[in-house]
């Protein structure tokens, strides 16, 4: 599966930067034939409007397969084949072993009946006691 990717990406970006090419090689619509096939003549590779033809053509047929290898890749990026009894945590070793629990004391010094004594007094006066 991982060849079928790859080679499928390839012709993409391929087929991407040819068609980046073709577009800009295109004259526009006011424009002269392009002056790489010619200028226009009827003498030229492909005639006196063939080059616009065949410009034309060749970017659709790019412009099709790249839409083509567009689909294929949002196939193949969805359709991965699952592991058996795969999960994602399936085999995962743990980097560090749990530490046990620490099991503080019920009640801390300066506190009675565990609740902790208010900060900033002393543990002997009387506005630190909790009334019962």
């Amino acid at each position: 599966m991982n060849i079928w990717l790859t080679l499928v990406l390839v012709v993409h970006v391929m087929t991407a930067l040819g068609l980046i090419g073709l577009v800009l090689i295109q004259h526009g619509k006011g424009a002269d034939v392009g002056a790489s096939f010619g200028g226009g003549a009827s003498g030229s590779l492909f005639g006196a409007t063939g080059s616009a033809n065949f410009l034309s053509r060749a970017t659709a047929l790019l412009a099709a397969v790249f839409f083509a290898t567009s689909l294929v890749l949002a196939y193949l990026a969805t359709h991965k084949p699952r592991v058996e009894g795969g999960g994602i945590m399936e085999g995962a070793v743990p980097a560090v072993p749990a530490a046990p629990a620490s099991t503080a004391p019920a009640s801390t010094p300066g506190s009675q009946d565990g609740v902790p004594a208010a900060p900033g007094g002393n543990e002997n006066s009387k506005a630190n006691e909790v009334p019962k």
